[in-house]
C-alpha cells in the first residue's frame, strides 16, 4: 500500500502517523482489492482511540490495567478509556419487562442445540499437499458415483473409507454443534434430512462424503433458562449504543481531518 495516497490523521490537533495507520489496518477486514477500506476502518479506529484518550486525560483520569486473560494485561491506554467510559456511561439497569418483552417477540430463537445422525465417508489427504489433495478428491468423486442414494448403499461404499467408522458403515453416530471441523458442521447445517452432500466437501482431514441420516431438531427453551442470556445481550446492547452515542458527541465537539467517523 502507497501511504503517500493517504493522509495523517489528525485529532484535535494531534497527529497519528500513517505508519500506525497502515500498523493498525493488518487488523482491518478489507476485500483484497479495496485496501484503502481496511485503511479507513483503521483512521476510524485510531481517531476514536484518540478522542477517547483526549478526554480521559482532560477530565484527570488514571487507568489501572487489568489482566483480560492469563498473561495478558490490558495496556495503559486501554485501561484509561475503560475508566472513561465507566465514568461517562450510565445504563439504566435491564428490567424484567424488557426480558419479557424480548423473548415474547420469538421464543423459537431461544432452543437448545440440534442432534445430527450422521455418516461419512473419508478420502484422507493433507489440503496443504496440492497433488495428494486432487487425487483424493477424484478419489471421492468415484466413490460418490457408486453410491445408490439409500443408507444402505452408502453404508456398502463406506468400506473405501479411511475412517475408523467405515467397520459401522460409516455411521459417525448422534453429533451436534461444535463435535465436528467447521466445514463438516457447515455442510452438516445445509443438508436436507436423508440427504447427501452433493459434492465431496474438504476439511483439514480430507474430502468427505457426508450423509444426514436424521436430524432431532433443539427444544424450545424454558423462558427462565434464558432470561440470564437475554438480560445480558440487552445489556450489551444498551452498552454499545450509549458509548456510540458517547463518542458521537465528542467527535460534534472536535477537529478531524484524514478520517472519517460515519459508518464504514
Amino acid at each position: 500500500m502507497n501511504m503517500a495516497l493517504f493522509p495523517d490523521v489528525v485529532v484535535n490537533g494531534e497527529t497519528i502517523p500513517s505508519a500506525a495507520i497502515a500498523a493498525e489496518a493488518q487488523n482491518h477486514a478489507a476485500p483484497k482489492d479495496k485496501p484503502g477500506i481496511a485503511w479507513r476502518k483503521a483512521a476510524q479506529a485510531l481517531a476514536i482511540r484518540a478522542l477517547l484518550l483526549q478526554e480521559a486525560r482532560a477530565r484527570g483520569l488514571t487507568g489501572d490495567p487489568e489482566e483480560l486473560s492469563p498473561g495478558r494485561l490490558e495496556t495503559e491506554d486501554e485501561a484509561l478509556i475503560r475508566a472513561l467510559l465507566d465514568e461517562a456511561l450510565t445504563i439504566a439497569p435491564v428490567t424484567d419487562a424488557e426480558v419479557q418483552a424480548e423473548w415474547t417477540k420469538d421464543p423459537d430463537r431461544f432452543r437448545s442445540a440440534p442432534l445430527w445422525d450422521v455418516s461419512h465417508i473419508l478420502c484422507a489427504c493433507d489440503p496443504r499437499d496440492a497433488e495428494e489433495t486432487a487425487m483424493a478428491e477424484a478419489r471421492a468423486k468415484a466413490v460418490m458415483a457408486r453410491l445408490d442414494g439409500d443408507a444402505k448403499g452408502f453404508a456398502l461404499a463406506a468400506r473405501e473409507s479411511d475412517c475408523g467408522s467405515k467397520a459401522q458403515g460409516g455411521h459417525l453416530g448422534q453429533l451436534g454443534p461444535g463435535d465436528t471441523v467447521p466445514e463438516f458442521e457447515a455442510a452438516l447445517r445445509m443438508l436436507p434430512e436423508g440427504q447427501t452432500t452433493p459434492a465431496p466437501i474438504l476439511s483439514r482431514h480430507g474430502w468427505h462424503i457426508i450423509r444426514l441420516n436424521a436430524i432431532a431438531p433443539g427444544q424450545v427453551l424454558p423462558y427462565e433458562t434464558v432470561r440470564p442470556k437475554i438480560a445480558q445481550a440487552l445489556e450489551k446492547a444498551a452498552w454499545t449504543r450509549a458509548s456510540r452515542d458517547f463518542i458521537e458527541g465528542l467527535a460534534k465537539g472536535a477537529q478531524i481531518t484524514g478520517a472519517s467517523l460515519a459508518p464504514i
